[in-house]
Order: C-alpha cells, then sequence, then structure tokens
C-alpha cells in the first residue's frame, strides 16, 4: 500500500509551495525484502537476516534516520545557493535508538560538517537556519500525524 506525504518546500525567496508525493514498496515475491520507489527512483527495504528478513537493504530506523540526513543535506545545498554560497563537501551525521515494544524512537540528533567559499559565521549561519527550516525533522519535531487509510487483502497468488 502506498505511503502519502505531503511536505511544504522552503524556496530560498520563502514562497511556500505543497508538493504531494507519494512512495511505496513492494515485496519480493515471497520475501520479506521489498523495493522502495519514489517515481523513477529506487531503494531496498529489509529486516536484518538475524530478525527474519534477507539482510538486503535499509531497515525502517535506517531509512527515518536517512530522511533526516537527506532532507539536511539536501537544504543545505538548496539555501546555500539562495544565500550565494558553494558548498564543497557536506557530511550528515544522524543517531538514535529505538526503544519499547512496539518500538520507538528516542531522541534522534545530528551533526553536520561542512565546507565551502564562505567564512565561517556564514557556514555556522546557513547550518543554524537550515536547522530551523528543514522539513523532515520539522515534521517530525511538530508531531505530523500518520494516518492508517486502507488495508486491502490480495488474492492469493499460486
Amino acid at each position: 500500500m502506498p505511503a502519502y506525504l505531503s511536505i511544504v518546500l522552503v524556496h530560498p525567496t520563502w514562497t511556500f509551495i505543497g508538493v504531494p508525493l507519494e512512495v511505496e514498496t513492494r515485496n519480493l515475491a515471497g520475501q520479506v525484502t521489498a523495493l522502495g520507489s519514489a517515481g523513477q527512483f529506487t531503494l531496498v527495504v529489509d529486516r536484518p537476516a538475524e530478525a527474519g528478513g534477507g539482510g538486503r537493504g535499509f531497515n525502517d530506523g535506517q531509512l527515518m534516520y536517512l530522511a533526516i540526513a537527506g532532507c539536511i543535506s539536501n537544504d543545505l545545498f538548496r539555501e546555500a545557493l539562495g544565500r550565494g554560497i558553494k558548498l564543497d563537501q557536506v557530511v550528515v551525521r544522524v543517531a538514535g535508538d529505538f526503544v519499547g515494544a512496539p518500538a520507538v524512537s528516542t531522541e534522534v540528533t545530528y551533526e553536520v560538517e561542512l565546507n565551502g567559499d564562505a567564512d565561517e559565521e556564514a557556514l555556522r549561519g546557513l547550518i543554524d537556519h537550515v536547522d530551523r527550516i528543514a522539513e523532515i525533522p520539522n515534521s517530525l519535531r511538530r508531531g505530523t500525524p500518520v494516518r492508517f487509510k486502507r488495508g486491502t487483502i490480495l488474492p492469493k497468488s499460486h
């Protein structure tokens, strides 16, 4: 079943543009391993082998944290462009844990390392700005609702 997400992108001119997104996972026949897709882009979603999966792809927690890291990285480049800064290297590390039953993420922290053609003050200002406006972290910080919409039982395949 596709997951639906709608985000608001913050353009460098502060114009708000709504962009509906749809992503989907489809497991490989008879396996836990699935292919995740969004338009023409794909990745492998799986569980660790020791947890009953194929161990061939990202697990759900890694995907959540990767969404945060990817958002911060993309936003750094987008916002740098709007400030006339060229970034040469960006590294974003995200960490957390999942605890409880059902497992829920603990506090998530992230670190940024970057360099570019601006002075240190401008680069630190860019990092602080992106921390305030990044879509995925803000969605989590503000508690975006996730609602089950529908479950469909498919006929058995032979």
